[in-house]
């Protein structure tokens, strides 16, 4: 008997601990996705006027709607639409109708219209804002001579369009550009992987198990 009493501890408390962080992440489940719905729902809300001084953690996902017109100065950030292949994000400077200037992205044009006219017009705009989290050590550094961008890096497009550092993602637009596909903000780019790592802890938990039941039946055949 003193033989199966080892081998039934470790098997026991190897599924306990698996168990308790499968049931953590489930938890954490729980957690991440009442955090998406609400995202979701702010995102999804009515349209307010742009704050006068908007900050990038309490006004993240905030719904505005916006007058103006547009400068006619654009960036052009590398990026790919799913569906739609590479391409490039518009990020353009807009100057409100209380002489306010902010960045735009206006969304995804394919590679052939980079140099499309898009001149100055008056458009009326609704979006979120958004301060993406897209610069690490890997982002290469924009080539500005040929005026393409790897990233949305906020204050350093608002430094080279000389507007505020805001940036507002077009919902929808007033405009009619057929080749300006908009590229509205969502919960979808959140990681949320919690089922994922339950499934493989619980996964974890059921192997160690077999395990540990295989060691109890070998030490059995030996002793018989």
């Amino acid at each position: 008997m003193l033989r199966y009493i080892a081998p039934s501890v470790i098997g026991i408390v190897g599924c306990a601990f698996l168990i308790s962080l499968g049931v953590w992440q489930v938890q954490r489940l729980e957690w991440k996705t009442a955090i998406l719905d609400d995202i979701d729902a702010r995102i999804a809300a009515s349209p307010v006027e742009l704050p006068g001084d908007p900050d990038p953690e309490a006004d993240r996902y905030l719904p505005v709607a916006l007058e103006g017109q547009f400068t006619g100065d654009e960036l052009h950030i590398l990026f790919s639409l799913k569906g739609k292949g590479p391409g490039y994000r518009i990020i353009a400077s807009y100057v409100t109708q209380d002489d306010r200037r902010v960045l735009v992205d206006r969304g995804y044009i394919p590679i052939d219209q980079k140099e499309a006219p898009r001149p100055a017009e008056d458009m009326d705009i609704v979006g979120n804002l958004y301060w993406p989290n897209e610069i690490d050590e890997f982002t290469p550094t924009p080539d500005l001579s040929r005026d393409i961008w790897f990233a949305r890096d906020v204050p350093a497009m608002a430094s080279e369009l000389d507007t505020e550092p805001v940036l507002v993602v077009v919902r929808e637009e007033s405009g009619s550009d057929q080749f300006v596909t908009p590229v509205p903000v969502d919960s979808a780019t959140i990681p949320n992987d919690h089922l994922q790592y339950a499934v493989t802890w619980f996964g974890l938990a059921i192997v160690w198990f077999g395990m540990t039941a295989f060691w109890l039946w070998r030490i059995r055949q030996k002793r018989a």
